[in-house]
């Protein structure tokens, strides 16, 4: 069964899907989920900011498994197509059977914005009310749509873009400012999510209570953040093994993880109580795409659109 992105659109919701990211990130830090390091191919396709990669993801958590195949491909922009393209198969853990191939482009960019929901929920002021955003492309408006869900009280939305243009049509779609990239970082809150390989947020723009979101530089050699920015922040992330092992914003600025957002999440570490900058650093893992894709199964299954077909020997 192959399940295309417009039924993945049509069933997968973050009022459903956050509080489920929420519960994954928890058995993840509890040690409840099986997912080795991802492996990433270069295609060789071309030279430069063209060359895609391809990477394969699998994990086993609960009464399933999983494997994602996602590519990227920055070139595509240029040519209207999406950078990130992927399917995940899903299969039973107790008889190893596949469910269903799904699409993964949508889940992939979800889940992500979920999991940077769950976190500013976790990690973000109770008084915050305002939100700076570092890009303009999909993940800039996933974001936002998944943020207003645990919190509607980031009334003051400010966006920052490299093409002005991008930024003003992000600001009249969702209600926001578009503004400098000093302005922008300087809020409450402050979302990255550009395609930058260098640092494009400045530790001395950002507020002493700021809460940073970095979502984008995903590669053991790109970053957005500076020295200044990491170094004087707590540093949370999703795992402490996949972050000091493909984040360049972790690995070039010499920090370590000090907490997974799991952990926090339980309370088996506690957040700093003095007033201190927060950072949270996510690359993304496969136990998240799982936990979409199985929601989707799970409405499928609802609908009783779904038959598991057994081979004939």
């Amino acid at each position: 069964m192959y399940i295309p992105e417009q039924e993945v659109r049509a069933v997968l919701t973050y009022e459903a899907l956050i509080p489920a990211i929420r519960q994954a990130l928890i058995d993840y830090s509890a040690g409840l989920v099986d997912q080795p390091a991802r492996t990433i191919l270069r295609a060789g396709n071309a030279e430069g900011s063209p060359n895609g990669w391809l990477a394969v993801m699998p994990v086993i958590a609960g009464d399933v498994m999983g494997v994602k195949t996602v590519t990227f491909y920055p070139g595509n922009a240029a040519a209207g197509l999406h950078t990130h393209l992927a399917v995940i198969e899903l299969l039973s853990r107790a008889t190893g059977e596949p469910l269903a191939v799904m699409d993964g482009r949508l889940i992939t960019e979800m889940r992500t914005a979920a999991v940077s929901a769950v976190a500013l929920d976790a990690l973000a002021s109770k008084s915050a009310n305002s939100l700076g955003v570092l890009g303009s492309g999909v993940q800039a408006r996933s974001h936002l749509e998944a943020f207003r869900r645990v919190r509607p009280g980031l009334k003051d939305i400010r966006i920052w873009s490299r093409t002005g243009a991008n930024a003003e049509r992000l600001a009249a779609e969702s209600g926001a400012r578009a503004v400098s990239l000093e302005e922008a970082a300087a809020a409450d809150v402050v979302l990255t999510v550009t395609s930058s390989p260098v640092p494009v947020l400045e530790g001395r723009w950002l507020a002493p209570h700021a809460l940073v979101l970095a979502v984008g530089a995903v590669g053991a050699s790109l970053r957005e953040l500076d020295d200044e920015a990491m170094r004087s922040s707590f540093l949370v992330a999703e795992s402490r093994s996949c972050a000091e092992r493909e984040s360049g914003d972790v690995i070039l600025s010499g920090c370590s993880v000090q907490a997974e957002i799991g952990e926090i999440l339980a309370g088996s570490v506690d957040l700093p109580t003095e007033p201190r900058r927060r950072v949270f650093k996510s690359v993304g893992m496969a136990i998240e795409d799982l936990t979409g894709a199985r929601l989707v199964w799970q409405a499928r299954q609802a609908a009783g659109n779904v038959k598991i077909i057994r081979s004939r020997k």
